[in-house]
């Protein structure tokens, strides 16, 4: 074989390697650049919570000292129940930004609660936008200083608002992790009963249901005297969340308590709500403690709730 053709043949034979090489790597280059990235989780893993209109950063402290004497908890292997007492930080966020702070977290306590209110806490949607921004801010703040990149979230009324535009519009889901949500008397139609007729901010909200934490576990708590309100809020407002959430997260809960706690402002102390939120939103930490005792928790078990009636609907 004459030397140029030999050097031709040498340079097809390359040229084939070549191609075959990269048709095998390109797509596992690509499988490897899209898969999501495995975030390792903090041992700490807040509550953060989130008052609504017109409440300041002290909205829930009723709920948290029924929380730390141990009332709703799930009993422990000796039948008994070990509360813990969770460190309370709260957060005002000023109109201009600045962040007011009190509290601090006790060593060594991997699962505080975190409450965020504003200065401006008035109501509308204007507003409650301002304040998902607001919220971005001091959840940096807390997750910056304390060293966390895994929470769970709970709103009352307008707080849950806030966290469904925040989860759509500022959520970082390459660097955190959001376990669970609930949510107590939002009003996503705002005074709508008729969801068909959906204000401009259900609306958007909607639109923007791709952005969600597809891993997230969510609850969707309606109260009511008489099935149609908890005295302020529509319970079909509050259920129109459901367009919001349903099919995007992971599980997907409505649920409804009647009865004399079962008016709006009431909910937070509402004892079913307690209960629901130690088996919910406390499970990771309760996981953790039993864990440490040799023991496990049946998540089937924790996943039942007290309410008078429910709806799971799994993705």
């Amino acid at each position: 074989m004459p030397n140029k053709l030999k050097r031709w043949f040498v340079v097809g034979i390359f040229c084939i390697f070549v191609v075959m090489v990269g048709a095998l790597t390109v797509p596992w280059v690509k499988h490897s650049v899209t898969k999501p990235r495995t975030i390792r989780q903090s041992r700490m893993s807040p509550v953060i919570f989130i008052p609504g209109s017109s409440a300041g950063q002290n909205r829930f402290d009723d709920l948290f000292k029924t929380i730390n004497l141990g009332q709703g908890l799930p009993p422990n292997t000796n039948g008994g129940r070990t509360p813990i007492q969770h460190s309370v930080v709260k957060v005002t966020v000023k109109t201009n930004d600045h962040l007011q702070v009190s509290g601090t977290v006790r060593a060594g306590d991997n699962a505080p609660f975190f409450v965020v209110a504003f200065e401006n806490n008035h109501d509308g949607y204007a507003n409650i936008k301002k304040q998902a921004r607001w919220f971005d801010i001091a959840f940096n703040y807390l997750a910056k200083t304390y060293n966390f990149n895994n929470f769970s979230g709970f709103g009352h009324s307008n707080g849950g608002l806030i966290y469904t535009l925040f989860l759509e519009n500022y959520f970082n889901q390459s660097k955190y992790r959001m376990h669970e949500l609930m949510m107590l008397g939002s009003p996503f139609n705002l005074e709508g009963k008729d969801q068909n007729q959906r204000v401009p901010m259900l609306t958007n909200m909607v639109d923007n249901r791709n952005k969600l934490p597809k891993s997230l576990n969510v609850y969707l708590v309606a109260g009511t005297e008489n099935y149609t309100n908890d005295g302020i809020v529509p319970v079909q407002s509050v259920y129109a969340g459901k367009y919001v959430y349903q099919d995007q997260v992971a599980h997907f809960t409505e649920l409804t308590v009647t009865g004399s706690d079962a008016e709006h402002s009431d909910l937070p102390q509402n004892k079913q709500i307690v209960s629901l939120m130690s088996q919910n939103l406390l499970q990771f930490q309760t996981r953790d403690r039993q864990r440490a005792r040799n023991s496990t928790i049946n998540q089937k078990g924790n996943r039942n709730n007290s309410s008078s009636t429910s709806s799971s609907t799994p993705k």
